[in-house]
């Protein structure tokens, strides 16, 4: 492995066009940008004009100051107007064809987009085409099932000689701020059902991944009405702390780590009142038992603990491996992750691509060195070899809990395994971290699994069978325990977790029963329908 990774800018394959973003979006209003500026770099060398290789510059962003993020809270504020704005109140069926608008002018940058995300967060060409496919399917997805929310709802029930006509309504408004690692998919599965619900929202992009959405820009000002997206860039301490200190924030729907959601919560003046919709880190196991089909586990393993290098939160962070077959197991893992090729991210058949924060290959080798310094070995040809932007994927071995890694999130290419010779130790690992998202249980021996999974399901949220770790299928539900995450997150639960069951109750008398007829009749009310949506 060599020391650098160097494509020339000369080449067709290298940056095309410098993104330079001066505009931002407030109050239905494209305005510019005159202050100070923030360059974004790709940890990908290209050669200067000296002929020296370096981080590629892809462009720039506003590095706005704390003026602008009130001004995007008061316009956000004013366009829910305490739940009385046009968008809160609007019909159903409008704002549908507000979000419909806004995905099919989306769909026309899938190129840029996907331009971006090889470039600055360097995913891989495929993995970057599916995150923009995938969202575009999730904005379809959850506009059926607000359809689907809303037919349920045109319906009047009747309990206790009183008339009841039940639907969600929004919250209020909705600071959004979303990951790195996915920088449009996981954002928009904030931003879409907060909208749809009818809440309007302040979004902030991430620190990395923050150019792909220059190019939305326009159609989101040309979908929504004034106020309902407001979208800000520049560092959290100037915009999202002097938001949520205001109080003036109902929901904070954030994806990242759990320091920084207590940090912003305890700037909120009135926490009582704040919902959270947060989906937070991980550190989901894999417990591989005896019996485990190892041609299908070291596949699984592979996907689980590497794929985009390690940076998700659903990732398989560590490998609890039954002692009667880690040596087999750590061979034939150890052989695959060596196999894996290594490269920028539009070359063909690349699976480990450089990572995208500057800091992260140094972290890696103390997580490394650390563990080497306590006894582990690194039983990879290949492990912990460096380039000036990634460290190849270390398989280290034995892990315990001394270790650093056996404890942190490394949200990177480090793969700690850990032997066991007892059942009860990977459960009891789990059952005191501070994490509980998912985990990966790999076995045939029913009369094991089935007691296993029981346990499982109250330390974790999701049991995943003899398969890696996931957020999808979107229509599941995507949550955690313990620190993990607050609120649940699919296409039908997102819905739920950005508004509240309202209702109008009406006594079953003849007087107030022909009101309800008039109303139903007359199309004065947008809550009181009946109406079918197709």
């Amino acid at each position: 492995m060599s020391s650098t990774t160097v494509v020339s800018i000369d080449q067709t394959v290298g940056f095309k066009n410098q993104v330079h973003c001066t505009e931002y979006l407030v109050n239905g209003e494209l305005k510019t940008w005159k202050g100070n500026t923030s360059e974004v770099y790709s940890t990908i060398y290209t050669e200067n004009e000296q002929g020296e290789p370096g981080p590629t510059l892809l462009g720039s962003i506003p590095d706005m100051e704390t003026e602008v993020a009130l001004e995007a809270l008061n316009a956000a504020e004013k366009a829910f107007h305490r739940g009385q704005g046009l968008w809160p109140t609007m019909r159903v069926a409008d704002r549908l064809k507000c979000l419909s608008n806004f995905v099919e002018k989306m769909k026309l940058h899938r190129e840029e987009v996907v331009e971006l995300l090889m470039w600055e967060i360097e995913k891989n060409k495929a993995d970057a085409q599916k995150e923009f496919d995938r969202t575009v399917d999730y904005i379809y997805d959850t506009l059926e099932a607000y359809k689907n929310l809303d037919r349920r709802s045109a319906r009047f029930d009747k309990e206790g000689g009183v008339h009841a006509h039940i639907r969600r309504g929004p919250l209020g408004v909705v600071l959004c701020l979303g990951p790195y690692n996915y920088p449009l998919n996981e954002t928009f599965c904030l931003l879409i059902p907060a909208l749809i619900m009818g809440n309007t929202t302040i979004f902030k992009p991430a620190k990395h991944g923050v150019l792909l959405i220059t190019p939305l820009l326009k159609a989101f000002h040309e979908s929504f009405p004034p106020g309902v997206v407001n979208i800000l860039f520049g560092r959290g301490r100037k915009i999202a702390s002097p938001i949520m200190k205001t109080g003036k924030v109902d929901v904070l729907a954030l994806i990242g780590h759990s320091s920084s959601a207590v940090a912003l919560q305890d700037l909120h003046p009135n926490k009582n009142r704040l919902r959270l919709v947060l989906g937070l880190e991980a550190k989901n196991p894999g417990i591989i038992l005896p019996d485990a089909d190892m041609e299908l586990t070291v596949k699984e393993c592979i996907s689980g603990t590497l794929s985009y290098n390690g940076q998700r939160c659903t990732a398989l962070k560590m490998l609890f491996v039954h002692e009667s077959i880690v040596e087999e197991f750590n061979t034939k893992f150890a052989q695959a992750v060596d196999a894996l090729k290594y490269g920028l991210p539009w070359e063909e058949g690349v699976f480990l691509t450089p990572l995208p924060e500057p800091g992260k290959p140094a972290y890696i080798q103390e997580l490394i060195q650390d563990a080497v310094d306590g006894g582990a070995k690194i039983i990879n040809d290949k492990g912990g070899q460096l380039t000036h932007n990634y460290s190849f994927p270390a398989v280290l071995y034995p892990v315990n809990k001394e270790m650093r890694v056996y404890h942190e999130e490394q949200f990177g290419p480090v793969i700690p395994i850990i032997p066991y010779s007892d059942i009860s130790e990977p459960l009891d690992a789990m059952a005191a971290s501070e994490y509980g998202q998912q985990v990966s249980l790999f076995g045939r021996d029913v009369r094991k699994i089935g007691p296993l999974i029981d346990t499982l399901a109250n330390l974790v949220c999701r049991v995943n069978l003899n398969s890696a770790c996931q957020r999808g299928p979107d229509v599941y539900p995507f949550t955690g325990r313990k620190n993990s995450a607050v609120s649940t997150l699919s296409v039908y639960d997102a819905l739920r977790s950005f508004s509240i069951r309202t209702f109008v109750a009406s006594k079953d008398t003849p007087y107030n029963n022909e009101i309800l007829e008039t109303l139903l009749n007359s199309n004065e009310s947008n809550f009181i329908s009946t109406d079918y949506l197709l």
